[in-house]
């Protein structure tokens, strides 16, 4: 190359790596989830100033203003645009029992490496239940849970699921004596046994996992986890992206094209509201709510997080 040309050619500033002070500060440190798990940051690449600039296909940092950084990364969330959001990663060490990790590891756009039990024994511990933790299960769908068991039920169950968790890792352990390999000796382990996992994904992906997990829908176990990411790591990690993910995702309000027609009926009268959910098929002609309608239970769910009343469920 020329003088010429080396004079002409563009100045490519060199550029630090985006560091986070506020996560820095808790990497490695274990926060307790459940009796005996948790979850920790082992390490992370890339922040809010990481989105700013993917989004800016930019050198340097982008501008100065935190404001304008804040207004961009709102902007990126409130209309779906997720690439920015991937430029970030995170590496979590987590200890969850097998069952919550079974819903878990569903979510299918991370890397993960779990601990082995035909490598290595077992972990010697297992998920225990309160006697006032033991939950019921809802009318509403056949998955989830509402109220618990009157405690003297309760004591009983965890009396006896001691007892359960006890002979099993006693047989556990007889078979791994007599030699018999880890692969098999590990069958008749309960689900609440505890793994280990390293678990890496991007924000955007982890925003998912998120919207999902610390829904009120979601088991209460794997709540717990998701609660734990989000309000304890990720706000620390991405104070701007996770202020957007909370307002535009989390505590949102999305309406159907139907849900909207009956909000907008809504406004103008109860009574129009009443027929616009028959003329959408959400009610049946007579304006009696079905039984059992999951469709109609989550309109009537987001209007009251609006704090607007459903006027079919008292029939005008």
């Amino acid at each position: 190359m020329n003088d010429r040309e080396r004079s002409s050619s563009p100045q490519i500033e060199s550029l630090p790596r985006f560091a986070v002070p506020a996560l820095d500060s808790i990497l490695g440190m274990p926060f307790k989830v459940l009796d005996d798990g948790f979850v920790r940051v082992m390490d992370y690449m890339g922040s809010d100033e990481s989105i700013v600039q993917a989004a800016r296909v930019s050198y340097g940092v982008g501008t100065k203003r935190v404001q304008d950084d804040r207004g961009l990364i709102r902007y990126l969330m409130r209309h779906a645009h997720s690439t920015p959001f991937e430029m970030c990663e995170i590496k979590l060490h987590v200890r969850v029992p097998m069952d919550c990790w079974r819903q878990w590891i569903r979510h299918r756009t991370a890397n993960v490496n779990e601990y082995s039990t035909r490598y290595s024994v077992a972990i010697d511990a297992a998920e225990q239940t309160a006697p006032t933790g033991w939950r019921l299960q809802t009318n509403a769908n056949r998955q989830g849970s509402s109220g618990v068991l009157p405690q003297p039920d309760g004591e009983r169950l965890s009396a006896r699921e001691q007892e359960l968790q006890r002979l099993a890792r006693s047989v556990y352990e007889e078979r791994i004596a007599a030699g018999v390999a880890r692969e098999q000796a590990r069958k008749d382990l309960p689900l609440s046994t505890y793994t280990e996992a390293y678990w890496k994904i991007d924000l955007h992906n982890l925003f998912h996992f998120l919207a999902l997990r610390m829904d009120s829908h979601a088991q209460h176990e794997i709540r717990r986890y998701a609660d734990t990411i989000g309000r304890e790591i990720v706000s620390h990690w991405c104070p701007l992206a996770w202020e957007a993910f909370v307002d535009y995702n989390l505590n949102s309000v999305t309406l159907s094209a139907k849900e909207v027609e009956v909000a907008r009926a809504l406004v103008r009268s109860p009574q129009e509201a009443l027929q616009a959910a028959i003329g959408v098929g959400l009610l049946p002609p007579d304006g009696t709510p079905p039984a059992r309608s999951r469709e109609l239970d989550d309109l009537d769910a987001k209007l009251a997080k609006l704090g607007l009343a459903t006027p079919w469920r008292k029939k005008i």
